[in-house]
């Protein structure tokens, strides 16, 4: 069997017991230091073959552009969802994922019969579903969730660019690189920047120690 045809194989083992609406759920995001997490969720045609789908992180851009393009104008439903940064902050990176998941998943337009989700457990969720260590490099459906996700949100920080153009988010798409480090340290944190995430924090509680003690340099 090929690594292609393995990608279906969590899939046709729902579709042997006759469910057909299998929706794949994957986020992307959730280790920059700016930005929102981007969780998508989508439910793809059970006869229908992708070729070359894979995990968006082992695609090149041009080729998760082209699958984005099929995917959406195929899938039976998709929705994807942004939890930002000031939610992250506020929940904390595992638990705003997983809010962003079941949002993406209780959102799509069609109700899935299955669920398989990329190694999140999700408790919560009332349909049956399955998490799968590494599932976007297992199966198709949650591939194409990736790319959903991973697309739509190089989008939007390619955006952001555009509004904070020092920080080089176009590049990196607010992953900890040198290039993004030395901007923090010249520039300091922007609007879209996760204040729990290090190296980011150390510039919020200097602040708030000027704040609450003022600058001692200054002091006469």
């Amino acid at each position: 069997m090929s690594d292609q045809q393995n990608l279906y194989k969590f899939e046709e083992e729902l579709y042997d017991k006759q469910i057909e609406l299998v929706c794949g759920v994957d986020e992307v995001g959730r280790g920059p230091l700016a930005g929102p997490v981007v969780v998508a969720a989508c439910i793809m045609p059970p006869l229908l073959r992708i070729k070359g789908i894979n995990d968006s992180k082992k695609l090149t851009e041009k080729k998760r552009e082209e699958l984005y393009k099929i995917i959406v104008k195929e899938a039976i439903a998709y929705n994807v969802v942004f939890v930002s940064e000031k939610e992250v902050d506020e929940l904390n990176i595992y638990q705003a994922t997983k809010k962003g998941m079941l949002e993406a998943i209780n959102g799509l337009k069609v109700k899935p019969e299955h669920v398989l989700i990329d190694a999140m457990p999700l408790g919560e969720l009332e349909l049956p579903h399955t998490s799968i260590i590494h599932g976007d490099a297992l199966s198709a459906s949650i591939a194409a969730a990736s790319i959903l996700a991973k697309v739509t949100r190089d989008h939007f920080m390619e955006k952001m660019d555009v509004k904070y153009p020092n920080y080089g988010f176009k590049r990196h798409k607010g992953y900890c690189t040198k290039a993004h480090i030395e901007a923090l340290e010249k520039y300091g944190p922007c609007a879209i920047h996760r204040k729990t995430f290090a190296p980011v924090s150390k510039y919020f509680t200097k602040q708030l120690s000027l704040d609450l003690f003022g600058d001692e340099d200054n002091k006469e």
